[in-house]
């Protein structure tokens, strides 16, 4: 994953986040996440649907799995590849 966070305390801006480049980083910042701490206790869901609020449109759900991941290490979850919680997000979805 390259020059990124291998543990949350080592993340200083959201790119350093594994998974979060320039434009999810612009995304964070659009709902207010401005440094990674920020990312501590945010549930992805929440954060995905008020994105799609934000900006009238309903964004790839590869990026929720992305806000998942994003949250998760900022957790304390070892950092995973996106798409890790592919699965995880359609069972979730698939239920509510």
């Amino acid at each position: 994953m390259g020059n990124k966070a291998k543990h949350a305390a080592e993340a200083f801006t959201l790119e350093s986040i594994p998974n979060v480049g320039s434009s999810i980083a612009g995304d964070l910042r659009q709902l207010g996440i401005q440094v990674p701490t920020d990312l501590i206790g945010q549930d992805p869901y929440d954060l995905y649907q008020e994105l799609c609020i934000r900006t009238g449109t309903r964004h790839d759900p590869c990026l929720l799995d992305t806000f998942i991941a994003a949250t998760r290490f900022m957790a304390g979850d070892p950092p995973h590849p996106w798409w890790h919680y592919t699965a995880e997000r359609k069972r979730t979805l698939k239920t509510s």
